[in-house]
């Protein structure tokens, strides 16, 4: 059976729920991944009032649309970043942000993290996806001089910020899964498996593999499904295209999502580097049977356009793996 077909909220907070669920059966989804922002998934009201789960049970049933998980990717970056900003301040509401206190923005965003995996449980999901923030992003470049211990010691901040959440995440029957991504304590395959060792290959944490990533840092997305197949908790579906053209960085260059001169940007689903077949073909491997969710994300195409075409794509790309050897019919009895 194909797997199911869900949207991923996040880039849709503009709308009520409502209003997207309607959108997301009419663009040909299954189902829809809840962002706990704009109001789609609010956690601190899943978690005081009895009727608030309901209310969200409610919309989602009425459009026929599954769920599977909930994303809580802004309050998880603040849980660990090393340097607590107005970028934060940005993302979080006005409860979390307090009074900027970078310490104190920290502890709050892991209770609330902690609250989340006790929203995932009432609202009847197993699965909650995000990022953690990184200690250590800031000393990516090894200058100025930047030692092995200066990097361990930033592994053992995060171990020692995230084990608590995850040991509530694993006390409620909920897993957590980071999306591997530059500027996560993990962005790569050797970062990825720091990050499982510093935890101690807790059985709460896993990725929300995320292929788009791993495009435009040059490295082959199916070797990480190859290397974390136990530990694929959750899969998105978003592509990005490289342009390198002896002009332009990997590093973005301080240019906006969006601007031509960028070295790589995110595009829809089937229209960049993503080589969606193998990644199929790696997830069957993996025995990964959950949701493909599409996160979509393009600046240069109209948002509806590209979430229908998404799904079309989604869903013309998956396959179940044969049980037989295909010349097995040549056999002779």
């Amino acid at each position: 059976m194909a797997r199911p077909v869900t949207l991923f909220t996040g880039q849709w907070a503009d709308l009520t729920l409502d209003t997207l669920a309607q959108k997301a059966k009419s663009f040909g989804y299954d189902g829809l991944e809840l962002a706990c922002w704009g109001d789609h998934f609010e956690v601190d009201k899943a978690v005081s009032s009895d009727g608030y789960i309901k209310t969200r049970k409610d919309i989602l049933d009425k459009h026929g649309l599954q769920y599977f998980a909930i994303s809580n990717h802004l309050v998880g970056q603040c849980v660990a970043d090393a340097m607590i900003d107005e970028r934060h301040k940005s993302i979080l509401p006005p409860r979390l942000w307090g009074d900027g206190d970078p310490e104190g923005v920290r502890r709050r965003c892991a209770d609330e993290m902690i609250a989340t995996a006790h929203a995932a449980k009432a609202f009847g999901v197993t699965q909650v996806n995000g990022f953690t923030g990184s200690p250590v992003w800031h000393l990516i470049y090894r200058f100025p001089p930047t030692s092995d211990e200066m990097v361990d010691a930033g592994y053992r901040e995060f171990a020692d910020r995230w084990t608590p959440i995850l040991d509530a995440y694993q006390q409620a029957g909920v897993r957590f899964g980071l999306e591997v991504h530059p500027s996560e304590i993990a962005y790569d395959i050797y970062t990825s498996e720091k990050t499982l060792d510093a935890v101690n290959g807790h059985p709460a944490f896993g990725f929300n593999f995320d292929p788009s990533h791993f495009i435009h840092q040059l490295f082959n997305p199916v070797h990480f499904i190859e290397r974390f197949p136990d530990r694929i908790y959750h899969v998105h579906v978003k592509d990005s295209k490289v342009k390198l053209n002896s002009y332009t960085s990997i590093l973005g260059s301080h240019l906006n999502f969006g601007d031509v001169r960028r070295g790589w940007d995110f595009v829809s689903p089937g229209h960049g580097d993503l080589d969606m077949d193998s990644m199929i073909r790696a997830l069957n491997r993996a025995n990964y049977q959950g949701p493909l969710s599409v996160e979509w994300e393009d600046s240069g195409m109209d948002r509806e356009f590209g979430a229908t075409e998404a799904a079309q794509f989604v869903r013309k790309s998956d396959f179940t793996p044969s049980n037989v050897a295909f010349d097995a019919a040549f056999e002779k009895k």
